[in-house]
Order: structure tokens, then sequence, then C-alpha cells
């Protein structure tokens, strides 16, 4: 019977930490601080805190005004987290969210899980795509062709990469690409400044 109360408790431990990490994942991805949704969902940032980190059940009251702060339906809080869409370490394949871009046959897929260091991106650029003008921000980058072809120009310098190519250099210099080819081109691109800044034209 001790087995049985070891393997109930460790399940209910294990659901706990599984809830805990979607509700910090959606909280990142909102970018909201600990106290702005503790604020916003009217429950104490220790409280919050607990139950981010899995010590703590996520209890029914909390539920609905937390799920209210987030924007989402109380059921996304407490499905079985193995195959949840929002994770602290992974994206699903259909969970991608869609960056901003402003030019023209450029489409920025998010790779990279809320609150990584790193971000990492799926880069299409349509044939005849590409950015309306050189642009510049913090941080540094590194792509690889996945498929297709890409013109990179990096401080006035133009390199055409085709599949397998890859490619580094300071953000802060400027740069732009463009698919010249007749085909979608598709990049593996990552970058260490937060997604709102990576944004084409950003």
């Amino acid at each position: 019977m001790d087995m049985l109360d070891d393997a109930t408790e460790k399940a209910k431990v294990d659901a706990d930490i599984r809830v805990g990490r979607r509700v910090r994942a959606l909280r990142l991805e909102r970018n909201l601080s600990l106290a702005e949704l503790a604020a916003k969902a009217g429950v104490s940032i220790g409280a919050l805190s607990q139950i981010e980190r899995g010590l703590s059940s996520l209890r029914v009251k909390v539920i609905w005004p937390l799920a209210a702060a987030l924007d989402i339906e109380p059921s996304a809080l407490i499905t079985d987290g193995n195959d949840a869409g929002n994770d602290l370490y992974c994206v699903r394949a259909d969970k991608r969210r869609q960056l901003p871009v402003k030019s023209e046959g450029i489409a920025k897929a998010l790779l990279s899980p809320p609150g990584a260091t790193l971000t990492g991106l799926l880069v299409t650029v349509e044939a005849d795509g590409g950015t309306a003008e050189a642009y510049a921000h913090i941080g540094h980058e590194f792509g690889y062709v996945l498929s297709g072809e890409v013109e990179l120009v990096v401080d006035s310098t133009k390199y055409v990469l085709k599949t397998g190519d890859s490619f580094a250099f300071k953000s802060t210099l400027l740069h732009a690409f463009r698919n010249p080819g007749t085909e979608r081109c598709q990049i593996l691109w990552v970058n260490t400044t937060k997604p709102s800044e990576v944004r084409d034209g950003a």
C-alpha cells in the first residue's frame, strides 16, 4: 500500500511541475514579470512563484483568474503536459509563433522556447523576396541555409549562399538579405537578442 501511495504522490508532484513550467512559459511568452502576472491574477507573488516551481498545486480558485490574466482558457493550464504546446524547454512544430516582419516575401517562425538565451528562427524567403533595407541591432547571429539560396549582404560585402552554407556575424553590422533564386529559401537563423529585436528592419 505504501508503494501505491508513493507512486500516487510522485505522479501528483510531476503534474505540479509540468503545470508550473507551463504557467512560467506562458508568462514569459507575454513578457510579464512574476509581480505583474501576480497582480493581474490577484494572487501573491510568493504563491505564484511556488506554483511555477511546482512546489504548490494550482488550486481551482486560482485557475480562473490566472487563465484570465494570461488570456487563455482555464483548460490550457491543467491539460496533461506531455504534449503541451507551451513549455520552458521545447517548441512543438505546430505551435511555432510567427514574428512580425516589415518586408514582403519573408516569414520568421520562432523556434526557441520562452526565456531561452538564444533566439532560434526558421526564416523563409520566397523567390525575389527580401529585406526592404539594411538594418542592424545588438548581439550576434548565426545561420545555416536549409534549402534554396540567399544573397546576404554584411557590412557592404555580398555573399551568395546555397544549401548547406552557413554564416555568422555581429548584428551591429548593417545587414540585408534576399532570395535571388526561383525557389523558396529556408534558413535556420540564431540570434543572441530577444525575438522582439530581431524582426526584419528592427
